[in-house]
């Protein structure tokens, strides 16, 4: 009515990193791959498999986001890491905020196949499984692929960022913060953790400026956000569709 603009709900800062990312990851990955890729949500349509917490029920989540990621799943090798281990400490990882690493990568050699350690405690939780996996893999797109050198300042959060990119970013997004309830013979209660590099309000920009790529107005797949990260996702979408008019493919250039 007064001709109010939408708030956009992350820093000038944040916004052009996002815009640069996306431009960045479209002349390393091109446009096909984000134009072309499906968004994966978390449904028996996507993940069929029965889980268990098993190491056999991990191996299947890990084959479906390869190929989710047009990785070649021969190409990897993976492995479960006790969370004791020291190498939770001492290796490139996808960090849970509280210093605790959720995931590892071990970079390609000339005699070694490029190897993910996901931690054990993660068989509990099959999402936040899906989004380490997803953000590991996307080491081996980005390292492995020689798109990125691991002494980069933005690698870490430009993994994330490959995984809105090529499809997976529901998971990631909704494993940036996470409610778990948990119930033992004494006690009852919810704990809290943060996993990942990029914050909610990011996320639901990076999102935003996705589906705005894709030519997607009302996504039907943003109903699987958490409610934070769709409240972001939302109000960014609706700023970028109050930019003057621009051809999609140069939204993000």
């Amino acid at each position: 009515m007064f001709g109010f603009r939408p708030k956009l709900p992350v820093t000038e800062e944040e916004r052009s990193w996002v815009d640069k990312g996306f431009s960045r990851l479209k002349s390393m990955l091109g446009a096909k791959r984000i134009l072309g890729c499906t968004v994966i949500e978390p449904s028996d349509r996507f993940f069929p498999d029965p889980w268990d917490g098993s190491e056999a029920g991990l191996e299947g989540i890990f084959s479906r986001v390869c190929g989710y990621m047009h990785v070649e799943r021969s190409s990897v090798d993976l492995e479960i890491i006790p969370d004791s281990s020291e190498l939770m400490e001492a290796l490139p990882e996808y960090h849970l905020r509280s210093n605790h690493p959720a995931g590892l990568h071990f970079g390609q050699s000339e005699d070694e196949k490029p190897l993910i350690g996901i931690r054990q405690s993660l068989l509990k939780d099959p999402a936040t499984a899906v989004a380490t996996v997803a953000h590991e893999l996307g080491h081996v797109i980005l390292l492995d692929g020689g798109h990125l050198s691991r002494d980069v300042e933005e690698m870490e959060p430009m993994t994330d960022l490959v995984t809105v990119y090529l499809g997976l970013g529901i998971f990631t997004a909704n494993a940036c913060c996470r409610f778990t309830k948990f119930r033992d013979e004494r006690r009852e209660g919810w704990s809290f953790s943060r996993h990942g590099y990029l914050p909610e309000e990011v996320y639901g920009y990076a999102l935003a400026v996705f589906a705005k790529e894709r030519g997607e107005n009302t996504p039907s797949w943003a109903s699987h956000l958490s409610t934070n990260v769709r409240t972001y996702f939302r109000k960014s979408a609706a700023w970028l569709e109050n930019l003057p008019n621009q051809p999609a493919q140069q939204a993000f250039m």
